[in-house]
């Protein structure tokens, strides 16, 4: 492994989307890292050999996206708590002695958006109550980093009420199923209403929910970055909610992982901000 350039990587199938190379390349130009950051395209049937491969590729970790963040969980050699708990892994480190760490940095990445954003005291808006609608991955990450943050009560709304039950276990003791018909009642008591769901996304039908029971103190967050305004931030605006988007998650959860694999602790910066949102807009 070259001491003198560092190299990491973001890998999914397809891959080509990915604007983890422009975080990161921006990065490594404003400390001086004369490293890289590659995008790898790895099929599935190929990944469990290019996991086994890490140790002597040169590589000192990287990013891990669709489709292969379970398997990445099932491959690491080692898991940090917190993707234990997630049951995925997005940020692989290659240890000095070759054995390969998981970890899920979406969970900090969304809570330390929301810190920017609305300012360290929002776990205690509305009384400490969220609610999470979708039961995929990204939901699974929240609650996770929800319950971290010490909020009383998750709330998780999905169609399929099974899903919804698995993802609100992951926070023992103030996590709650929901029924989605039961959300107009629930949405009076939610301090942070989060939309994890692809619902608003590009191509995607509009999250149709009527934000009015919400109380005035409440934020409203979606984690679709395109559009950067989705129709729910829109309606929450409208409303005179503080309304978070979906790139600042995208942003922070990729700190950890640089900070990892080239040293500084990087900082998200509205300079980097303004060079992802005029990509996503070309």
């Amino acid at each position: 492994m070259s001491v003198a350039n560092p190299r990491a990587f973001v890998v999914g199938h397809p891959i080509a989307h990915s604007r983890s190379p422009l975080i990161h390349g921006y990065w490594l130009a404003a400390h001086g890292i004369p490293g890289s950051y590659e995008r790898l395209d790895v099929p599935p049937a190929a990944f469990p050999d290019f996991i086994r491969a890490l140790p002597d590729s040169g590589f000192r970790g990287g990013n891990v996206t669709i489709p292969h963040k379970e398997a990445a969980f099932a491959l690491a050699d080692t898991l940090t708590p917190r993707a234990k708990a997630i049951g995925a892994v997005n940020t692989l480190v290659v240890e000095p002695d070759g054995r390969i760490r998981g970890d899920n940095t979406d969970a900090p990445g969304f809570c330390a958006h929301l810190d920017h954003t609305l300012g360290a005291a929002w776990p205690a808006r509305a009384g400490g109550t969220a609610l999470v609608l979708g039961a995929g991955g990204a939901a699974r990450a929240i609650v996770v980093g929800l319950a971290e943050r010490g909020l009383r009560r998750i709330w998780v709304a999905n169609r399929t009420a099974a899903r919804a039950e698995a993802v609100a276990a992951l926070a023992p003791g103030i996590g709650a199923a929901l029924a989605w018909d039961d959300l107009p009642a629930a949405l009076a008591g939610t301090g942070l209403l989060v939309n994890t769901t692809s619902l608003g996304m590009k191509g995607q039908p509009p999250l149709a929910i009527d934000l009015s029971p919400l109380p005035a103190e409440a934020a409203v967050a979606d984690i679709v970055y395109a559009p950067l305004e989705t129709e729910l931030l829109a309606a929450a605006r409208r409303r005179g909610l503080a309304a978070v988007d979906g790139l600042g998650m995208l942003l922070h959860q990729a700190v950890p992982g640089f900070e990892a694999w080239f040293g500084p602790r990087p900082a998200v910066t509205p300079a980097l901000r303004d060079r992802i949102v005029a990509d996503l807009a070309g």
